[in-house]
């Protein structure tokens, strides 16, 4: 998990994936602090992992086809016969005027149509996601939320499925903005230090594994003198 976050941290858009902690009480999850005291012992385990829809920090392009959301929602993509999510807004013009990611998936416009522009006039992005072109409008870019963004379930890239319905919100929650790209919400430098602690508890674990195996050993040995 820390490693797929610390690949993807150059990624547009990229969510991070952390960890929900729950604790597991057994007789033989003893630690220290039960010493002495008696009773069952506690030990944190992973329960479940969850996205972190944090808003990662806007880095200016300059590119008029590049857009961000400011708030609330994600840009609808069309991938064959489903609609996918996603905050990547890195967008180019197709051989065909159809608005398209890099990986030449259509935009979904709020008629559920991709949206086509003239790709040799100048391009405006509003902050409702109106595309205009020479003052008119060409099309709108269609933006959504979820009543509970931890059901989405990834796809792929920076894609996310919803498995149920979507609703289209206005740009009061979610303001699409020119120019820009939404950056990663994990850096390289959390991924590494996290990685350290990771290692360094596995080393923990690992020691104390390897004492509770020389202790077993010597009691073994001294059992088998007397």
């Amino acid at each position: 998990m820390i490693a797929n976050n610390m690949a993807n941290a150059t990624t547009a858009g990229f969510k991070a994936d952390r960890e929900h902690y729950g604790i597991y009480w057994s007789p033989d999850s003893t630690s220290a602090l039960d010493e002495g005291r008696g009773g069952a012992g506690a030990s944190p385990t992973i329960e479940r992992n969850w996205i972190d829809f944090a808003q990662g920090a806007f880095l200016r392009t300059g590119a008029p086809t590049h857009a961000a959301l400011s708030g609330d929602g994600f840009f609808a993509v069309r991938r064959g016969d489903e609609t996918l999510f996603t905050r990547n807004g890195e967008m180019q013009v197709s051989a065909n005027g159809t608005l398209v990611n890099l990986e030449g998936l259509p935009m979904e416009g709020v008629n559920g149509q991709p949206v086509r522009v003239n790709g040799a006039q100048p391009i405006e992005i509003r902050a409702d996601g109106s595309v205009m072109q020479e003052g008119a409008a060409v099309g709108q870019l269609r933006v959504v939320s979820f009543s509970n963004r931890q059901q989405l379930q990834k796809a792929g890239h920076t894609y996310f499925r919803w498995p149920g319905e979507t609703r289209d919100i206005s740009a009061s929650r979610a303001q699409v903005v020119q120019g820009v790209l939404e950056s990663a919400n994990a850096g390289p430098a959390e991924g590494a230090v996290r990685m350290v602690n990771v290692l360094r508890q596995f080393e923990a674990l690992q020691k104390a594994l390897q004492l509770g195996t020389e202790m077993s050993k010597r009691l073994l040995d001294d059992v088998a003198r007397v």
